[in-house]
């Protein structure tokens, strides 16, 4: 038997299923080509690989790339309401944020300027560095596990409510046959097993965007991000939308068409997760870091998708320039976001479960009940969860993160994206309970060219400077 390469992310059969679940949640009639799909032999995209067994006979495959197309004839009746273009976002948030110093303008929600934009302290940015990697590695071990799973293998190690690393130790045999660890992860993220920071893609974006500004500074293009990839992120450490982007990249399409050509994943989380270096280098500008987001999100997601990393920078932004209040952050991501988006819509609905309920596992029941008809790598179950988990923990950097990893979906993203603001509003690392920071060892392992076994504090030094380049640069004439 010949072995195949079944490459994930990519193959149109899986695409169809997935086009067809994006279709239901964007309001569009798509039952006669769901029946011709059925009818033809497909199957359901899988629920949580990202290929499914075995591969589909040519004929098969045939038929899935031409209902892609007719899937992409058909509009949305959300479009009005989900805009993706950056002039039409910014119309439909009348509250969209000014610099807190900017002359004639007042922001009537932020009476009281903390930080001039530009200004943000090294360690603020040290302890966000340190909060994403550990957010994201207190969730990788339980990536793509059901909620159930994770509260079993937590409960089962005496580690609920979760308030440490998940650990293998003690658990029944049984159990771990019934809810594995994520394979990939489990060696290098259970407490036990901890020596720095792991390559993860949750980290590895924020490096890029690093070097992003770096070569191009705050005027970069969308063009400039995708020859970036092109010439230093492997193919193979890419998933669900930026996969896809890729290979139309690779097949000469040109942003933005790059995140809407056969990409049923262009709402789901992947912007939101590149999102953070855009927020940290714009202390207290929002507006200004959800703009940059905007130019990097549209490679690869449109609508939502875009919204998630928007909302992220713009929440980060303020975070950085000062706010002490992790309320007034996630209101003022909420200013970038259309107010009649389901994405805005999940964060209210993040925010008012949590602040009803006094018991987190009550309020993540009523978020799976609301939101468990989306994949759980979509950006708005996780966009609810993360608000939910952000407000109840009101601040603190360890109830933020366990909140957050302990509600399910993408959780290590969720964990790593949590970390990130609950470590600006810390302020410096020594603020950061030394059990997520110590294990770390201040190395970070990663493909991207040039940072592999960084440093956390090196990465503060660099993220430093691009603030005050690209302060200096918005001065410029």
């Amino acid at each position: 038997m010949t072995a195949t390469v079944r490459a994930t992310w990519v193959q149109p059969e899986d695409l169809v299923g997935h086009e067809l679940r994006q279709a239901a949640e964007d309001g569009r009639d798509v039952r006669d080509i769901e029946r011709r799909w059925y009818e033809a032999g497909g199957s359901p995209a899988p629920d949580r690989a990202g290929a499914s067994t075995p591969p589909a006979p040519p004929g098969l495959r045939a038929v899935a790339a031409h209902l892609l197309d007719e899937l992409a004839l058909l509009d949305s009746p959300l479009a009005d309401d989900e805009p993706t273009a950056l002039d039409a976002i910014r119309a439909a948030c009348p509250q969209w944020p000014h610099p807190r110093t900017e002359p004639g303008t007042v922001d009537r929600e932020q009476p009281h300027p903390r930080t001039e934009p530009g200004a943000v302290d090294r360690e603020r940015l040290h302890a966000a560095w340190l909060g994403r990697a550990a957010g994201c590695l207190l969730g990788k071990p339980v990536e793509k596990l059901p909620l159930e799973g994770i509260r079993a293998l937590a409960r089962a190690t005496g580690n609920w409510p979760l308030s440490n690393w998940f650990t293998a130790r003690g658990l029944p045999p049984a159990l771990a046959a019934t809810y594995p660890w994520n394979r990939r992860s489990a060696p290098t993220s259970l407490a036990e097993n901890i020596d720095g920071m792991p390559e993860d893609d949750d980290l590895n974006y924020p490096l890029l965007t690093v070097l992003l500004l770096q070569r191009y500074g705050r005027s970069f293009s969308t063009a400039d991000l995708a020859r970036l990839w092109l010439e230093e992120l492997p193919a193979g450490r890419t998933f669900t939308a930026e996969r896809v982007a890729y290979r139309n990249l690779l097949d000469g399409l040109e942003p933005p068409d790059t995140a809407r050509h056969r990409n049923p994943f262009r709402e789901w989380i992947g912007a939101q997760i590149r999102a953070d270096v855009h927020g940290w280098t714009h202390p207290g500008d929002p507006g200004a870091a959800a703009e940059q987001a905007h130019r990097d999100a549209v490679l690869t997601h449109t609508g939502n998708g875009v919204y998630g990393a928007m909302f992220t920078a713009a929440a980060l932004a303020e975070a950085a320039g000062g706010e002490a209040d992790v309320h007034g952050c996630l209101a003022a991501g909420l200013r970038v976001v259309p107010p009649g988006s389901r994405f805005a819509q999940a964060v209210r609905d993040g925010i008012a479960t949590a602040r009803e309920e006094d018991r987190f596992d009550t309020v993540v029941d009523r978020l799976h009940m609301a939101y468990g008809r989306y994949h759980w790598v979509h950006v708005l179950p996780n966009a609810a969860l993360l608000a939910a988990a952000l407000t109840h923990a009101d601040g603190d950097f360890t109830g933020s993160i366990c909140r957050a990893v302990s509600g399910g979906w993408d959780t290590d993203s969720n964990g790593a994206t949590a970390g990130s603001l609950a470590g600006l509003l810390a302020g410096r690392p020594d603020a950061l309970p030394d059990r997520w920071t110590t294990p770390l060892k201040n190395r970070l392992a990663t493909s991207v060219p040039g940072f592999d076994s960084v440093g956390f504090d090196t990465l503060a030094d660099l993220t430093h400077r691009l603030t005050r380049l690209t302060h200096e640069e918005a001065l410029r004439p």
